[in-house]
């Protein structure tokens, strides 16, 4: 029970997970350093302002996509079935959604393979929409729907 109440009540530093130091004892010292990713710029590790303005774009893009076919009325939950639809098929076959696109994001894979794919791609939607997956990060700023699937969002400009 300790375990759990230390990483609660201790601060960030000790909610780092056993071995999160950057190979020599030492703390790490910026998100993506035990992935090998830069700490600033193209290829490091995105903020979590910029991932969730990306989200929110793929979410008025997503509400008007589904406006479009359920005029006149709203478009309820058919946003959330357009919205799913748009992410994975984005992040699966290009690596980034339109609002990944506008805030210079992509999804990469950490196997250095070149597409997420489909599979990849729907098992992390599929996480983020329960919403608690994504707001609970590991010392790399990751979410547990990124760690599931085995990505990471990193900036490419």
């Amino acid at each position: 029970m300790s375990k759990w109440t230390g990483s609660w009540l201790s601060g960030p530093r000790s909610a780092l997970e056993p071995g999160a130091d950057s190979g020599d004892g030492t703390a790490q010292q910026w998100k993506g350093e035990r992935l090998g990713l830069p700490r600033t710029g193209p290829g490091s590790v995105a903020s979590t302002g910029r991932r969730a303005f990306a989200i929110l774009v793929d979410f008025a893009l997503a509400m008007g996509v589904a406006s479009v076919f359920s005029y006149p009325e709203l478009p309820r939950n058919w946003s959330l079935l357009a919205w799913f639809s748009i992410t994975v098929i984005a992040v699966g076959f290009f690596g980034f959604t339109p609002g990944h696109a506008v805030f210079g994001l992509r999804v990469a894979r950490l196997d250095g393979a070149g597409l997420v794919g489909v599979g990849r791609a729907a098992l992390r939607t599929l996480l983020i929409f329960p919403v608690i997956p994504a707001v609970v990060w590991d010392a790399d700023g990751r979410g547990l729907h990124d760690k599931a699937a085995g990505t990471v969002v990193i900036r490419v400009r």
